[in-house]
């Protein structure tokens, strides 16, 4: 119902992915029932939304691996009462992939046919400084790479990578660093089966200014949301289905991603906010200031109405279109109602990724690290990256 809701705000109703599901049913139902799956990040947003709809399908065993005790224990909560399955193998670690506990796991557990890596650093204002940003490079790009050659030591049928679509034609690192991940697992898919999924915004997902709309409501917080960017949106659940669907349906280096098209449709952030606030009985009332926003809120509210102040975006990273695939990959736009898919050929410069690793590993020896630097070498990679440094950054805005 609450998924219903949430789409509701996005000015649509039907689910997304649903024809696809039906259409693939028993083939979904056939590779995960009685089968070994392993969740890495499986306590975000879109690892519970996964997990939930493994669980549901009756695996032999399903582990989860994340940071964060707290979003695993209500992970098990949830899954616990809203499930009838009591035979499946269920079990969640709080250990980090980049930590020795991790290799003692790997040593221990040696039997899972499938592996999703949902781990990501995943906020564009992640870039904001070159501490954050080495963390970035590690979880995005070689963590990734470590699972890989778990997968490969332990024989898994399929390792499952979460992208993003600021991946195609990136604007900022968190993007770039995804494009560089399936560049490095592209290499590793000589001799194992390897699929992602490129997303779209996951509606009200943790950390996102959607469930930043949550949290201003309940602490009764004005609003704030660029009004000039314009963004698709999935729900949790769905977020869950479509890695469920590249897990299991993807060929060897296919990327999934949600389809644009009438049950898809791009909106702003900002229309989005006034949706929300209409649906909880107010009206929203539009400030020139997060300053005049925050001082007229007392007021505002007592005339049933919500302050806002939104904004054309200024900060690094923002990019102005989003965009799933570039004009050079293949794409198919036939196999699926409402996923597109595209096709990679193993076709890389080894001396480029070794270059790539060497440099920030060179980088991090440094007695001085500089973001304009990591800049430079994410460029030299890439080409293609265009970033441009607006002297502001998220933390600077409501």
């Amino acid at each position: 119902m609450k998924d219903q809701i949430q789409t509701s705000l996005l000015n649509r109703e039907e689910k997304l992915f649903e024809e696809d599901i039906l259409n693939n049913l028993e083939i979904l139902k056939e590779n995960v029932n009685d089968r070994n799956f392993l969740i890495i990040g499986g306590a975000g947003t879109i690892g519970q939304a996964v997990a939930k709809e493994i669980f549901d399908l009756n695996p032999k065993r399903l582990h989860v691996i994340d940071l964060s005790e707290n979003n695993l224990v209500e992970l098990v909560r949830d899954i616990r009462s809203s499930s009838i399955n009591d035979r499946t193998e269920f079990k969640t670690f709080a250990i980090d992939v980049d930590s020795s506990e991790f290799d003692a796991f790997c040593d221990h557990y040696r039997n899972y046919d499938f592996v999703l890596n949902l781990s990501a650093l995943k906020h564009v204002r992640s870039e904001k400084d070159p501490f954050t940003l080495s963390r970035l490079i590690n979880v995005n790009i070689f963590n990734s790479v470590k699972i890989a050659k778990f997968c490969k030591k332990i024989k898994a049928k399929k390792y499952f990578c979460v992208s993003t679509d600021k991946a195609a034609n990136p604007t900022n690192m968190m993007g770039s660093s995804k494009k560089i991940m399936e560049s490095f697992l592209m290499r590793e898919s000589d001799d194992l089966n390897i699929s992602f999924s490129r997303f779209a915004n996951v509606a009200f997902s943790d950390g996102s200014l959607l469930h930043g709309f949550d949290q201003r409501f309940l602490k009764n917080q004005p609003f704030s949301a660029p009004k000039d960017i314009k963004r698709y949106f999935i729900s949790k659940s769905e977020s869950g289905e479509l890695c469920l669907l590249s897990t299991i349906l993807a060929e060897n280096r296919e990327i999934f991603f949600p389809k644009p098209g009438k049950n898809l449709k791009e909106i702003t952030f900002s229309e989005i906010a006034e949706n929300y606030i209409s649906s909880k009985g107010f009206t929203p009332i539009i400030f020139n200031s997060e300053d005049e926003a925050k001082k007229s809120f007392d007021i505002s509210i007592q005339e049933k109405k919500w302050p806002c102040y939104f904004f054309n975006s200024d900060t690094t990273g923002e990019k102005e279109l989003e965009e799933f695939y570039t004009r050079d990959e293949n794409l198919d736009l036939q196999k699926f109602e409402s996923i597109g898919v595209i096709q990679n050929n193993n076709i890389l410069d080894n001396n480029l990724l070794d270059n790539f690793e060497a440099s920030i590993y060179k980088w991090r020896n440094n007695a001085k690290w500089e973001k304009s630097e990591l800049v430079q070498i994410f460029k030299e990679f890439l080409p293609e990256f265009v970033h441009e440094e607006k002297g502001k950054d998220l933390d600077q805005k409501m």
